[in-house]
């Protein structure tokens, strides 16, 4: 975090004007101004503490204290570590880079599975998925901010397909999800289940799997 200790504490002192929308449901906000450099401070403390800890560090307090914003508000407008999560995870699937447009379904299934590999083999993001992930095995709430992000980027990608079916690169009625969920598992499995290194080969070997299996057919609806 960038914030100086000046920043921090004009952050606590806009405590009252930030928490006057009680009702409000974690993480659907999309605030501007003050409000916006709060939520910043708060997910920027909530990310390094899933990458330093893991999800069992996830102590409202200490975000709170780390983020320099008072309890009240994050309690408040977050609720529990799982409200914090799930709206990282928004914030993640916001910032995430757009779908490709290669002019190629091979070239953008190439750049989809190289974008999940550089983000999981990434230090800080890797430890922060399988942080998530982890916490997703044993809580409901968890895994479905988890499922919210990955369809969210699921349907960002989806265009991909679209414009493949349209070009007459892949059978009528194939379904964008699946095609797109064939391409990533592979490097979600060896990432999550068997911790393996994730190399560039293991990318290109589930896109040209999963090109494979579209072109007979695999995913038509």
């Amino acid at each position: 975090m960038n914030e100086t200790v000046a920043d921090r504490t004009a952050l606590t002192e806009q405590e009252t004007h930030l928490s006057e929308s009680p009702s409000a449901v974690p993480g659907t906000q999309r605030p501007g101004g003050r409000t916006a450099k709060v939520r910043r401070a708060v997910l920027d403390a909530t990310q390094e503490t899933l990458a330093t800890g893991g999800f069992p560090s996830l102590n409202m307090d200490q975000i709170a204290a780390a983020a320099g914003v008072g309890k009240t508000t994050v309690y408040r407008r977050w609720g529990t570590p799982v409200g914090l999560v799930a709206d990282l995870l928004t914030d993640m699937a916001e910032q995430s880079q757009p779908a490709a447009d290669t002019g190629t379904l091979a070239g953008d299934l190439r750049a989809n599975a190289a974008l999940v590999r550089e983000t999981l083999t990434d230090l800080r993001m890797g430890a922060v998925f399988r942080a998530v992930i982890a916490a997703a095995a044993c809580d409901e709430e968890c895994a479905r901010a988890l499922n919210g992000f990955y369809r969210t980027r699921l349907t960002e990608w989806a265009p991909v397909a679209e414009r493949a079916a349209a070009r007459g690169e892949l059978p009528a009625g194939t379904d964008p999800l699946e095609l797109l969920r064939a391409v990533s598992a592979p490097l979600y499995y060896r990432f999550a289940i068997t911790q393996e290194e994730l190399t560039p080969a293991d990318a290109e070997r589930a896109v040209t799997t999963a090109l494979a299996a579209a072109a007979a057919g695999a995913y038509v609806a």
